[in-house]
């Protein structure tokens, strides 16, 4: 698959939230956002910061990988989903809470979803990578994965004032964060510690420790980062 043929990430939530058989202000709720956002980001009017996005595949129970590949969170969670969804309520674009979503169109949209066994691999080029743009200047880009792993392995860009909470506030997600910054410099706050990240410096902490990124330089902040995130596969 092409990085043109990826999906919006808005629209692979979208796609995770019926499968689900979550209405978008119930996801919204139980995120803690509004629910006009969850709509804007599902319509591609508005991106998720890192926290936000982290809070939604949390909620769905789907891993990150699967909203570059829509492949085993979304279909596993189509397998088990009623056969009704609830689409957006009042002020969105359906205008209705209850809207039925018939079991074959939670089929379809499983059926859209990219093969879950694909290889990305075993050589990416940097033209090749599939990308995620996040709010707050977070550029996620994918560099490989092997089928079967629930592994985020990604080159992340933290542009000038960004940051992965737009809120300031700190998040926290199933896994194990590795790290290593390339270039710029990041400041980590993981718990109650900060930390100042210069190119060469190396990371690794369990993602349940409440964390922030930001970068508060005049140039991007890049980094490899490598998230193990298999606690996903036992939901």
């Amino acid at each position: 698959m092409s990085p043109a043929a990826v999906p919006p990430v808005g629209a692979r939530i979208r796609q995770a939230r019926l499968a689900h058989g979550t209405s978008l202000r119930a996801l919204a709720r139980e995120i803690g956002v509004s629910a006009s956002l969850v709509s804007q980001i599902e319509n591609g009017k508005s991106q998720p910061s890192v926290s936000t996005l982290y809070a939604i595949t949390t909620a769905l129970g789907i891993s990150i990988e699967s909203l570059f590949d829509a492949g085993e969170g979304i279909a596993a969670t189509e397998a088990t989903a009623p056969a009704t969804a609830l689409t957006p309520g009042p002020g969105t674009a359906s205008g209705t809470a209850t809207d039925p979503v018939p079991g074959t169109v939670l089929h379809a949209l499983a059926s859209f979803a990219a093969d879950p066994g694909r290889r990305i691999g075993p050589v990416v080029t940097p033209d090749e990578r599939e990308v995620l743009e996040l709010d707050s200047g977070v550029v996620w880009e994918r560099l490989g994965h092997v089928p079967g792993t629930h592994v985020d392995f990604l080159q992340v860009t933290y542009r000038p004032g960004g940051a992965s909470s737009s809120s300031g506030g700190l998040m926290r997600h199933a896994g194990t964060e590795y790290g290593c910054l390339t270039s710029g410099e990041l400041i980590l706050t993981l718990g109650f510690d900060e930390y100042t990240l210069r190119p060469g410096d190396a990371v690794c902490f369990e993602s349940t420790t409440p964390h922030r990124y930001r970068n508060d330089g005049d140039v991007p902040a890049v980094g490899t980062w490598f998230v193990s995130t298999e606690m996903f596969s036992d939901t």
